[in-house]
């Protein structure tokens, strides 16, 4: 049997490890971590509980990498998220991808499997991604890029991540493509097939969630009468919204939950026009609206009592002005919750800054999703360890990965480094990695 030695860089809590020893174990091969380094100390606790692994610190101070077969990282994706600065090699963390290749040219593996946000695929107009291309294949590796969602895997979330792959001196021949999936959670079809699973089970948040979790994720009594009076007791209601006082749409703002101060309905009126109209392109091309003058608020709220609804708005703190003119004080982090999942559709992406604010009405309770259900959305077993601290946990899982996505991309990585017989591939050992 073939033993597969293989290096964890940037290893969070182990979730490309874990997909990785599936895939392997899939294709009959043994596996066998010589390394693994991750920074941070709630998450080494994390790792150390589950795989009984010493975990090294910052890869800064590591100077030699160990033979070794393969080489997974999950390289820090703040520098190109879409959330973040998008500042790319130009941040501190970006470098980061350097010192992988500093350590790859210490030892050479036979094949590499990174995963990074979207944002990375056309961050700089492509110029970033293109440079990672060249200081691969500048190596003798190949290089593929796959574009792929977790919601085709199996799992009820709409995660796309990017997976860069080479192998060392190959030109292979993947069976994955990118495929992005559905724009939206809402637009997802649970009764669709996959693409790369069309036997699979249609999936669905419905999947995922306890049936009786502890009552410290029910949202507060305040919170939770507040929803009730705005939905005239109807709960049901509650599916796929979101809570966020920058946009309209299918959400619900502070305002109408009286969350700051109760709102009269000319009130309401006027912050739900405001929203609306400050997208106007008449009033400026920023993405979520400009600050907008007293007279321009006037042009389309005309009222007897303009002065004075505006002013209470302003008294209640759910607008605010700068330079004289005026905005929406918060976005989503006034609320307990910020989306509400539909149980039958998919999550929207998990992320490490508000993991612990998706929400759920399930079994007649509004509530939090609980850590445990977050991590069954990134694909993690009921018996792999958490973290004990909630926060931490939910931000670990917000970070992770899809631990099936990982695994379907390093099934075909590793069938595409090891030579194969008969049409099953049946795996046969070979010279450059380790006798089983």
């Amino acid at each position: 049997m073939i033993k597969i030695r293989f290096i964890d860089l940037f290893a969070g809590i182990g979730g490309m490890r874990l997909g990785f020893e599936q895939a392997a174990d899939s294709l009959n091969c043994k596996t066998e971590c010589v390394l693994a380094s991750e920074i941070s100390a709630d998450c080494q606790w994390v790792y150390q509980n589950n795989f009984n692994h010493e975990v090294l610190g910052d890869i800064r101070a590591i100077n030699q990498l160990p033979p070794h077969d393969f080489l997974l990282a999950g390289f820090p994706c703040q520098s190109f998220s879409y959330a973040g600065k998008k500042a790319g090699f130009g941040d501190t963390r970006g470098t980061l991808f350097f010192e992988i290749l500093r350590l790859i040219d210490t030892c050479k593996p036979q094949a590499l499997i990174f995963e990074n946000v979207r944002g990375l695929y056309s961050h700089d107009q492509g110029k970033t991604l293109a440079t990672i291309k060249h200081e691969i294949k500048n190596r003798g590796y190949s290089f593929d890029t796959f574009l792929l969602n977790s919601s085709n895997f199996g799992l009820p979330q709409n995660r796309v991540r990017l997976y860069m792959v080479g192998i060392l001196g190959v030109s292979p021949k993947f069976e994955l493509i990118s495929d992005v999936g559905s724009p939206d959670s809402h637009s997802y079809n649970c009764q669709q097939l996959s693409l790369f699973n069309p036997l699979s089970k249609p999936v669905a948040v419905a999947n995922i969630l306890e049936d009786n979790p502890d009552s410290k994720y029910d949202c507060s009594p305040e919170f939770v009468e507040a929803l009730k009076t705005r939905l005239n007791n109807n709960l049901t209601q509650l599916h796929g919204r979101r809570l966020i006082d920058y946009r309209g749409g299918n959400s619900l703002h502070s305002w109408e939950l009286g969350l700051r101060g109760k709102c009269s309905p000319e009130e309401i009126e006027l912050m739900n026009r405001f929203i609306l109209k400050r997208r106007n392109k008449v009033f400026g091309r920023h993405q979520d609206g400009k600050l907008l003058s007293r007279e321009q608020i006037a042009s389309f709220f005309n009222h007897p009592h303009f002065d004075q609804i505006l002013d209470s708005l302003v008294a209640k703190k759910y607008l605010q002005v700068v330079d004289c003119k005026y905005k929406p004080v918060s976005g989503n982090f006034s609320f307990e919750v910020y989306k509400f999942l539909d149980s039958r559709k998919i999550s929207v992406t998990l992320v490490a800054s508000d993991a612990n604010r998706l929400g759920i009405y399930h079994n007649h309770r509004v509530r939090r999703i609980t850590p445990r259900e977050a991590a069954r959305l990134q694909g993690f077993a009921d018996d792999f360890i958490l973290h004990f601290n909630d926060d931490k946990a939910y931000y670990q899982l917000g970070n992770s990965v899809s631990i099936n996505v990982v695994k379907a991309v390093a099934r075909d990585v590793i069938l595409n480094t090891l030579p194969c017989q008969s049409a099953n591939k049946s795996l046969i050992p070979l010279n450059s990695l380790s006798g089983g």
